[in-house]
C-alpha cells in the first residue's frame, strides 16, 4: 500500500510539471509549426520553381514575345505578267507597309494556300483589281485594307478630311505591362492554393493531423501557421516577380509600395483561406488536386490574367467581379500602372476580405482532422 502511495506521490509532481509546461508549448506551437513549414517548401525543388522561378520565365517570354517593334511588313502576292499586273505591283512595292511578290496566276493561288503571301491582287479588266484573300486570317483582312488605301491614293483619290497618326509607346501602355500583374496574382493564387492544399492532404494520407491533434497544440495555430509562412515567401515573390519585370522590361510601379503589398497580403490570406476549405475535408491528393483544378480553372480564364476580363458579355461581368483573382488583377494593375491611391482599391479590397472571412471561417467549421 505505501508503495502505492510512493509511486502516486512522486507521479503527482510530474503532472503538475507536464501540467505547467503545456501553456509553454502551446505558446510556442504557433511559431514552431510556422517554422515547419519553411523547411517542407525548401525540401522541394519544384515548388520553389514554380513559385519563383516559373513566374519569372514566363513574364520574360511573353515579354520578348509581345515587345514593342516596329509595325509588321505585309507580304503580298500580285498575278504579274502584264501592264496592269506590273503597275499594281510597283505601285504596291513603293509602300514600306509591303513586300511584294510578282507570281504566276498559278502560283499565287498556292502561295496564299499554304499561307506564303496574306493577299493575293490580281487586275480584272477595265481598271478594276481583285482582291483574293481569307477573310477569317487577320492578316488577310489587314492586308486588304491596306493595299486598297495603297492603291486608291495612287489613282488619285484625296481624304476628304485631313488625319495625322500620333503613336503613343508609353510605358503602362504595353502588352507586358498588361501582364505581369496578373502573373504576380496568379502566382499568389497557386500558392495559396496549391500550397496549403496538397501539404495539409499529405498530412492527413500519413496520419500526421491525427498525431498532431494530441498535442498541446491549438488547432487553429496549424491552419494559422500556413497562411504566416505565405508572408515571407510573399515577399519573395513579388520582389522576384516585379523586380525581374522592372530591371528587364522597365515595366512601371506608379502606386506605393506599401499599398501593393497590403494587397498582395490579403490576397494570399484570401487564397490560403480558399485552400484550407478546400483541403478541409479532402482524403486522398487526387481528389484534392480535382477541387482545386475546379476552383482555379474559372478564374485562369476568366479573371483577366493574360487577356482583359471586359472582353466577356456583360451579363457575366457581375460574376467575373465577384471572383478573388479578378479583384486581385484590378487592384494590382490600378495600383502599378495607374498609380491610385487606397481608396480607390477599396471595391477590390472589400471582394478579397469578404472572400478571406467565409472562407477561413468555413475552414475552420468543416476541418476534418481525421
Amino acid at each position: 500500500m505505501s508503495d502505492v502511495l510512493g509511486n502516486a506521490s512522486r507521479r503527482e509532481p510530474m503532472m503538475h510539471e507536464a501540467t505547467a509546461a503545456r501553456p509553454r508549448w502551446a505558446e510556442q506551437s504557433l511559431a514552431q509549426l510556422t517554422f515547419v513549414r519553411f523547411k517542407e517548401f525548401l525540401r522541394e525543388p519544384e515548388a520553389v520553381f514554380w513559385t519563383f522561378a516559373f513566374p519569372v520565365i514566363l513574364a520574360l517570354g511573353l515579354g520578348i514575345a509581345f515587345r514593342n517593334k516596329p509595325a509588321d511588313v505585309l507580304v503580298v502576292g500580285v498575278v504579274g505578267g502584264t501592264p496592269a499586273g506590273d503597275s499594281i505591283a510597283a505601285t504596291l512595292g513603293a509602300a514600306s507597309a509591303f513586300r511584294v511578290k510578282v507570281l504566276s496566276d498559278d502560283s499565287a493561288s498556292r502561295a496564299l494556300r499554304t499561307g506564303e503571301v496574306a493577299l493575293v491582287a490580281a487586275p480584272a479588266g477595265a481598271g478594276r483589281v481583285e482582291y483574293r484573300f481569307d477573310d477569317t486570317r487577320p492578316e488577310g483582312r489587314s492586308a486588304r485594307s491596306a493595299a486598297d488605301d495603297a492603291l486608291q491614293r495612287a489613282a488619285g483619290r484625296r481624304d476628304p478630311v485631313a488625319v495625322s497618326d500620333a503613336h503613343v509607346r508609353d510605358k503602362g501602355s504595353r502588352y507586358i505591362d498588361f501582364v505581369v500583374p496578373g502573373l504576380l496574382g496568379m502566382n499568389i493564387m497557386g500558392g495559396g492554393i496549391w500550397g496549403l492544399g496538397f501539404a495539409i492532404v499529405e498530412a492527413r494520407r500519413k496520419n500526421l493531423l491525427k498525431r498532431l491533434v494530441s498535442t498541446p497544440m491549438r488547432r487553429a495555430h496549424y491552419l494559422a501557421s500556413f497562411l504566416f509562412s505565405r508572408f515571407v515567401f510573399l515577399i519573395l515573390e513579388i520582389a522576384v516577380l516585379v523586380g525581374s519585370a522592372v530591371l528587364f522590361f522597365d515595366v512601371p510601379v506608379r502606386g506605393s509600395l506599401l499599398q501593393l503589398f497590403v494587397v498582395c497580403l490579403l490576397a494570399a490570406l484570401a487564397f490560403g483561406g480558399i485552400g484550407l476549405l478546400i483541403a478541409s475535408r479532402a482524403r486522398t491528393i487526387e481528389g484534392v488536386s480535382g477541387l482545386m483544378n475546379l476552383a482555379m480553372m474559372p478564374m485562369w480564364v476568366l479573371s483577366g490574367v493574360f487577356f482583359s476580363s471586359a472582353n466577356f458579355p456583360q451579363v457575366a461581368q457581375p460574376f467575373i467581379k465577384a471572383l478573388p483573382l479578378t479583384a486581385t488583377n484590378d487592384a494590382l494593375r490600378a495600383t502599378m500602372l495607374q498609380g491610385v491611391g487606397l481608396t480607390a482599391v477599396l471595391p477590390q479590397m472589400g471582394v478579397i476580405v469578404a472572400w478571406l472571412v467565409v472562407t477561413f471561417t468555413l475552414a475552420l467549421r468543416l476541418f476534418r482532422w481525421r
